[in-house]
């Protein structure tokens, strides 16, 4: 996700969702660094994201 902030840049984000059911866990990171473009912020938070399920789901 992203979003144009007061400055012209735009913030990222990304949710992280698992489990099932009762158990569902939604994890939401918004991240500090600000990105000129909107697709830069969310090429980042994509990145991020990945990072994140690959250190919780090593293969």
């Amino acid at each position: 996700m992203s979003k144009l902030t007061e400055t012209g840049l735009y913030a990222a984000s990304v949710s992280v969702r698992s489990g099932r059911g009762s158990g569902t866990l939604d994890r939401v990171f918004r991240f500090v660094s600000a990105f000129p473009t909107r697709e830069a912020a969310i090429q980042y938070a994509l990145e991020q994201g990945r990072s994140v399920i690959r250190q919780t789901n090593p293969t």
